[in-house]
């Protein structure tokens, strides 16, 4: 059944254009596509798209009106620079299949035409018509996802059935809601749920863009929490003219490039990726048997599709069972047979960028017992494989590494990690609160009751940290009584943390009584020689706290500095009846 547009939606579709705003990798800022979003709708008399959509629906036009915008997208595609290795995300409105006049083939026909492989489309669907009895959401996502379509899942984590779509249909890409990606580094709950929703996608082997950023902080934070990909107006607003599509978007990459932390990563692991050639979904499931037969130690394989992409992996035990039966392997190996398909033999696998930080791969891999490792990608690109004993090296390496760094009684880190921590904060333009802590009559305290007890004193504090201060804060032992503590701060929880750091001076100082005997709790005081060598009374152990809160931007934000302000600060608490001195480097 063929439905013609009426010449008032043929006029409409000579008006209506197509923007397209760009989507970059999260580690190197080079482009891996570009979402089609309709404009001009108001020339056209509708106040939403949602109110086109909605008309052209009631029509019973959506499937023609849909294919005819899908024509134009795709032909303004070819008039980026480099389109060949880009996606175009182009949106299904999911009452697409109540059409009369649906049916297999077209988009194949329109990628034929202009010369645009099926790699290089993307379907995004969304929920907004969950809600009612009549949205076909899954059997839209079906329908293209079988015939070898990519699908993206948008507006994730605040839909109907997401987690459901997950598990039944397992699509190659969700968008995070922008819900939970709104200042998420200020947010602890968001962060969570973020990290949650992102490594639960990764370890199904589904790539994760973070959606609608607008702020370099945000950027950070998802890539962070192991987000693949990023969109929105920070890196660009979406745009008409084809021209200012960049393959790569130097703002973003000057961020990344600032940041040591990914080059470091990649460096570390290299050693352990094994570069295995990967086999294209293509392949013919003779060849893939020919080659097990040929390597009795492989274990498994990877899957790409023709852009070099992973989309899985295929273990050599899935197929052992017809390599080793009478007629099993005739079966395997005969095209006609479904059971032959090798892309229903694909599992999914972890994927993540090669420059991603060590610690989000470990966490991954860790939070699925049954992963048998990474697959690395370079750019969206295949680069190699992380095998599950390469990752439980990765692991005991760093170990042992944070084992040398750490101060050998407390198990904080000790000086070279708090040395490369203050090195961050220097080059950063965040802001900071550093906080140096020391034991007040600490010296006293160890001659009277000698060194066990001194340690006890130690650990207590370093106890109290631990139990006190959130996860956010980086917490160090310099050294004997000395502490360091810094956490990345903002206008909302600034005074929240201050108060924090004060109430660690007040716990210390109330449950180090217990380090005396009663007669000197009593007393409240001890007697003890000075450094002079002169016997006099010294108070109960207390803490001063040299707080510093170092400003976006702050002027002179140097080591020499900021040490000389925390020293100055130092002496000033220590006499504070508080045992706090507070200052600001702006």
């Amino acid at each position: 059944m063929k439905l013609e547009l009426p010449k008032k939606w043929i006029r409409n579709l000579k008006t209506l254009d197509v923007a397209f705003q760009p989507i970059v990798n999260i580690h190197t800022g080079k482009i891996f596509a570009v979402e089609a979003l309709l404009r001009n709708y108001q020339e056209v008399g509708f106040e939403s798209i949602f109110e086109l959509f909605d008309e052209v629906y009631d029509d019973n036009l959506l499937y023609s009106f849909d294919l005819k915008l899908r024509k134009k997208a795709l032909k303004k595609l070819t008039d980026v620079e480099d389109y060949e290795n880009i996606k175009l995300f182009y949106n299904l409105d999911n009452r697409l299949l109540e059409m009369p006049n649906f049916k297999h083939g077209n988009t194949g026909k329109l990628l034929k035409k202009y010369g645009i492989g099926k790699n290089s489309i993307c379907f995004e669907i969304s929920e907004r018509h969950e809600i009612s009895n009549n949205s076909r959401m899954q059997e839209v996502l079906e329908h293209y996802k079988s015939e070898d379509f990519c699908i993206a899942i948008d507006d994730f984590g605040v839909g109907y059935s997401g987690y459901k779509l997950l598990y039944e249909s397992r699509p190659d890409i969700i968008k995070i809601d922008r819900f939970f990606l709104s200042d998420i580094q200020k947010d602890v709950k968001k962060k969570l749920m973020a990290r949650s929703i992102t490594h639960l996608a990764v370890q199904l082997g589904i790539k994760v863009i973070a959606e609608g950023i607008e702020s370099k902080e945000e950027l950070l934070t998802c890539r962070d929490i192991g987000c693949h990909f990023v969109q929105g107006y920070f890196i660009q607003r979406p745009t008409l003219e084809v021209s200012e599509i960049l393959s790569e978007y130097p703002h973003v990459l000057d961020i990344l490039s600032s940041e040591k932390r990914a080059t470091e990563s990649s460096c570390k692991i290299e050693a352990f990726i094994d570069k295995k050639p990967p086999f294209t979904i293509n392949t013919e499931m003779r060849t893939i048997v020919e080659y097990f037969q040929k390597n009795p130690q492989a274990e498994s394989i990877i899957i790409v599709n023709s852009h070099n992409e992973p989309v899985g992996i295929l273990q050599e035990n899935k197929i052992k069972e017809f390599i080793y039966s009478p007629y099993g392997r005739s079966l395997l190996t005969n095209n006609g047979a479904k059971k032959s398909k090798l892309i229903n033999l694909i599992e999914a696998c972890g994927i993540t960028e090669i420059n991603c930080n060590i610690s989000t791969i470990i966490e991954l891999f860790s939070n699925n017992s049954e992963s048998i490792g990474i697959i690395l990608t370079n750019n969206s690109k295949y680069y190699g494989f992380l095998s599950a004993r390469a990752i439980i090296s990765i692991m005991n390496e760093q170990n042992i590494i944070h084992a040398r760094e750490q101060n050998p009684l407390t198990k904080l880190p000790g000086n070279s990690m708090i040395e490369k921590l203050m090195a961050e904060i220097i080059e950063s333009e965040k802001t900071y609160i550093l906080c140096y802590f020391d034991l007040d009559n600490f010296k006293a305290f160890n001659d009277v009751y000698g060194f066990r007890n001194g340690d006890r004193a130690i650990i207590l504090f370093a106890d109290i940290l631990r139990k006190n201060l959130p996860s956010e804060f980086f917490k160090g032992h310099i050294g004997g009584d000395d502490f360091f503590v810094a956490v990345e701060a903002n206008d909302q929880n600034e005074e929240k943390y201050t108060k924090i750091l004060s109430k660690v001076v007040q716990k210390f100082e109330y449950d180090a009584r217990e380090l005396y005997s009663k007669e000197d709790k009593e007393k409240e005081y001890i007697i003890s020689t000075d450094r002079e060598g002169n016997k006099k009374k010294f108070p109960l152990l207390c803490v001063s706290a040299s707080l510093l809160i170092v400003r976006n931007g702050a002027n002179k934000r140097s080591a020499d500095s900021i040490n000389t302000i925390l020293s100055i600060q130092k002496k000033v608490a220590k006499q504070d009846s508080s045992h706090i001195s507070i200052s600001c480097l702006l």
